[in-house]
């Protein structure tokens, strides 16, 4: 598929000897790192989610070769903020990264209810009893404007989000700023692959 400004959904993933990218530290330096690097020339990061060994992120970029400026830059602001945090040296990215292209409004929505709720697949989550959900401190979920209203009833769990600048750019693709919506806001109680 030729490239055109286009969203897309990368994939970063980390050397097996890298601590945990959901430890807590290392969460809100990446997220400070991203609030300062979310915006560049022809590149936006528009939503993240980081596993424990690896990151998935939305991202826009006007062509292939700002694309690749913008995911080296974020591939240095995280291993950068691991190896400060952790006190570890050394390459902390496995391989380059996996890109896909998103062209269609639904496939959009895909990705991005896969990003947000990544952490739910992975850990297991499951809807709290009194009808809230969690929505995931290591990723941008907190940020996201796409949520069903009246599945949105968030549960304080004594944590100190991060305030200031946000570490993700306003959208600015037709596709993932309004066409996605078609096929219906995200419901953060949902569990991706299920």
């Amino acid at each position: 598929m030729p490239f055109k400004a286009l969203p897309a959904h990368v994939t970063l993933r980390l050397r097996s000897d890298t601590p945990s990218l959901r430890t807590t530290c290392i969460v809100r330096a990446i997220e400070r790192s991203f609030a300062s690097g979310c915006v560049r020339p022809g590149f936006r990061l528009v939503q993240y989610s980081l596993q424990g060994s690896h990151a998935h992120l939305i991202v826009e970029a006007q062509d292939r070769d700002a694309l690749g400026r913008g995911m080296k830059a974020i591939g240095s602001r995280i291993a950068r903020a691991v190896n400060r945090i952790a006190r570890h040296t050394g390459p902390v990215l496995a391989e380059r990264y996996h890109m896909r292209l998103l062209p269609t409004p639904k496939e959009v929505r895909a990705a991005l209810r896969y990003v947000l709720l990544s952490a739910r697949r992975h850990l297991g989550q499951v809807r709290a009893k009194l009808g809230g959900v969690r929505l995931d401190p290591a990723s941008s979920a907190r940020w996201f404007d796409g949520w069903k209203g009246e599945s949105l009833a968030v549960i304080d769990d004594g944590r100190d989000w991060p305030r200031g600048r946000p570490p993700v750019a306003r959208a600015r693709t037709w596709l993932l700023a309004v066409g996605w919506r078609r096929h219906g806001l995200l419901d953060p109680g949902e569990i991706p692959g299920r």
